[in-house]
């Protein structure tokens, strides 16, 4: 959804596992084994400075950043309290396989997006 929403081409992706993010987590003391988090880095280019939001904090300002659309969507999402928010995302990361099905990778829909995913 990110991808289609964000036509400025501005939102990065990056496995938590891969080496990129596992370097920016590092250098920023956080958790390199909680993968069912988000971290949202709002510019990969500026990845030494300590800006990031977690969990739902990440969701919304990802959302926020594609555009008016995005913000459109995030708001109903601004007004609920983190705390409410981060537990019904914990409650989907733990039952996400069941409710959308085993993840696989696949290749981007569209060849442009390819290189807004970092190793």
């Amino acid at each position: 959804m990110l991808l289609r929403l964000d036509r400025r081409g501005l939102v990065r992706f990056a496995p938590l596992q891969g080496p990129t993010a596992q370097g920016y987590l590092r250098a920023h003391g956080l958790p390199t084994e909680d993968f069912e988090s988000l971290v949202w880095v709002p510019d990969w280019a500026r990845r030494e400075q300590p800006e990031f939001a977690l969990r739902t904090d990440g969701a919304l300002a990802a959302l926020r950043a594609t555009g008016w659309i995005g913000r459109v969507l995030a708001a109903p999402g601004i007004i609920l309290p983190r705390s409410w928010r981060d537990a019904a995302y914990r409650g989907v990361a733990r039952w996400r396989y069941r409710i959308f099905g085993e993840w696989r990778s696949q290749a981007p829909v569209k060849r442009e997006w390819e290189a807004r995913f970092l190793a």
